[in-house]
């Protein structure tokens, strides 16, 4: 593994959310964020694993930093858009998705347009020059 200096991982929650759901949100797109990335862009996100002080080892830890911003439902839409014009890995996580079955939450899914979509979370890894433009108007997640 090597460090990484040039990409980085920026999540931005809604800002009207509870924390439990906002928590749950990241949790989600993180996980999916990592299972979406090819191979050559898991090895940016420079994976490592920690031993402590008994050897006991603690594994898959990134070594680069996780900024937490939060935004309005429009400003998350907005940041999706521009993620997908730059080519950049996302995952978001929608309302639609909690409650109820896996099964009932992507219905729910496929009957609510993207207009209408009430956003909890998007997470996003790409190289820092393209991403701090696009997430430099959010504040950190407090």
């Amino acid at each position: 593994m090597v460090y990484n200096e040039t990409h980085k991982f920026v999540a931005v929650v809604n800002k009207d959310l509870e924390i439990g759901k906002a928590l749950n949100a990241i949790a989600h797109s993180c996980a999916g964020l990592v299972a979406s990335a090819p191979e050559e862009l898991k090895e940016k996100m420079s994976f490592v694993n920690f031993t402590d002080k008994d050897g006991s080892i603690h594994k898959n830890i990134s070594g680069l930093s996780l900024i937490v911003l939060r935004g309005k439902n429009g400003e998350i839409k907005k940041l999706r858009r521009n993620l997908i014009e730059n080519n950049i890995l996302y995952t978001d996580f929608t309302e639609t998705m909690t409650g109820d079955t896996y099964k009932e939450q992507l219905e729910k899914t496929l009957e609510t347009s993207e207009e209408n979509m009430k956003y909890f979370c998007i997470v996003a890894f790409g190289e820092k020059e393209i991403l701090n433009p696009l997430t430099k108007k959010f504040s950190l997640w407090h």
